[in-house]
């Protein structure tokens, strides 16, 4: 006789297949560890009955979690959860901004297992093209036509990671512009990249939907007759999470367009096509070189990034690739490729957005008032706090065992910013390690007072 499953069966309210929305709520509570490794899931055909859908549906929804390794099925037995690697250390870390594990080591080890039967040779044999191998573009275009873009995979270049991308867009722009503007925060590997190459980012004001447009216009104002380069982060801005509403992705880009000033949008943590959310690159093509990524989406072991340059400037992005001498790792690129043809890219994609909700929920209801609620899904959040108060909870937060990130790595001007807060990253650490972790930061802040 079989022992019953512990799973108490529910079925999310949804337009999606049944399918997806019984993975995601099996993957759910398998994530938020209320299922223990072992644990038998539910016969099909009785949990069919029980939700009112077709076998079919179980057995679909079942396959998308055993590709994600989080159940494995035994012939003759029935379908149980996989055992998941954990363990932490002492330090809880709440500044490393990734997405939690997806993928076992079983599901790594069927994919690989695949791959060694089907792989191409010549993937390893020769030098990919510049570009990447347009099979692995045209499979790109088509991910990317679920963010709402309608893209030529010609027009599309495939880079080792984001801030490849990001240093091959900024080398492909530099000759035309005069000076680089962005949010007075923003992403430090930016900071890095415009630095290092012997420039000043200027920092502009920003409200909690990002850059502000009367700020950007005074700057680009005051560069005039120069040509400015823009970096931008219209969704889930890195550190704030600021996104902006259509309004202000019009806004800013009619104002670049009347100056004619060029976008570096930074797309890495778009992860759904919501018509209100529209891509800079898809309302201003002409000027924008739009960066994404499958590291913040998917997983941030597949260094896979993606450049998507204006026309005018495809030469000068593909010449700028070259010259960067980083090429993807060919089985990054066969990787990548599996996942997205059999399903389990966009399987692990919408796990994680509920995911994603899930930590976010937990984060707000032991942070309160002291955290910005996100308007967008992501793995992080933002608490505002003055730039003192900001380092003094950071080193406070260190000698509690807790690692946070406070204002200077995102910092465009040095001399100070408007907007000042600690960064509370909620991807890599396990949820019980997450829970204790918000726990000892929201004691510290209350410690403070206002």
């Amino acid at each position: 006789m079989r022992l019953r499953s512990p799973w108490h069966a529910h079925l999310p309210a949804g337009d999606t297949p049944p399918a997806e929305r019984l993975a995601d709520a099996l993957a759910g509570d398998i994530l938020a560890e209320k299922l223990d490794a072992g644990d038998r899931l539910p016969a099909h055909r009785d949990l069919a009955w029980r939700l009112g859908i077709g076998i079919g549906s179980v057995t679909r929804a079942y396959a998308m979690l055993e590709r994600r390794g989080l159940v494995r099925s035994i012939r003759g037995r029935g379908t149980f959860v996989a055992s998941r690697p954990g363990g932490t250390g002492r330090v809880l870390d709440l500044s490393a901004n990734m997405p939690p594990p997806m993928f076992s080591d079983r599901a790594l080890t069927r994919t690989l297992s695949r791959l060694a039967r089907t792989v191409d040779p010549a993937l390893f044999n020769v030098y990919p093209p510049v570009a990447g191998h347009i099979e692995h573009r045209r499979i790109m275009s088509h991910w990317l036509a679920e963010l709402g873009m309608d893209l030529s995979p010609e027009r599309l270049l495939l880079a080792s990671g984001a801030q490849q991308a990001l240093g091959v867009a900024l080398a492909a722009a530099r000759p035309a512009s005069t000076a680089i503007l962005t949010e007075e925060l923003t992403y430090p590997g930016m900071l890095t990249l415009i630095r290092q190459g012997g420039l000043t980012p200027h920092g502009l004001p920003m409200d909690r939907q990002g850059l502000l447009p009367d700020g950007l216009e005074r700057a680009l104002h005051r560069h005039a007759p120069g040509r400015c380069l823009v970096y931008v982060t219209p969704t889930m801005h890195n550190p704030t999470t600021a996104t902006m509403d259509r309004a202000r992705r019009l806004a800013i880009v009619s104002l670049c367009r009347r100056y004619d000033a060029l976008i570096i949008e930074d797309d890495v943590y778009d992860c759904a096509n919501d018509p209100d959310l529209p891509p800079l690159v898809t309302l201003a093509p002409e000027r924008v070189f739009y960066v994404n990524s499958l590291s913040k989406t998917l997983s941030p072991g597949l260094r896979i990034g993606t450049l998507v340059p204006p026309a005018a400037f495809l030469s000068a992005a593909r010449a700028a690739l070259l010259n960067s001498s980083l090429m993807i790792a060919p089985l990054s690129y066969a990787m990548m490729a599996q996942w997205m043809q059999d399903g389990t890219a966009a399987s692990v994609r919408q796990s994680l957005r509920g995911e994603a909700q899930r930590r976010r929920d937990i984060a707000l209801r032991i942070m309160g008032p002291s955290v910005v609620p996100p308007a967008y899904d992501a793995f992080h959040i933002w608490m505002p706090l003055c730039r003192k108060r900001s380092e003094e909870l950071e080193a406070m937060a260190a000698e509690e065992d807790v690692r946070v990130t406070s204002l200077h790595p995102f910092m465009a001007n040095p001399e100070g910013v408007d907007n000042a807060g600690i960064r509370l990253c909620l991807g890599p650490t396990a949820l019980p390690d997450l829970t204790e972790a918000l726990r000892r930061v929201h004691r510290l802040r209350t410690g403070m007072g206002e």
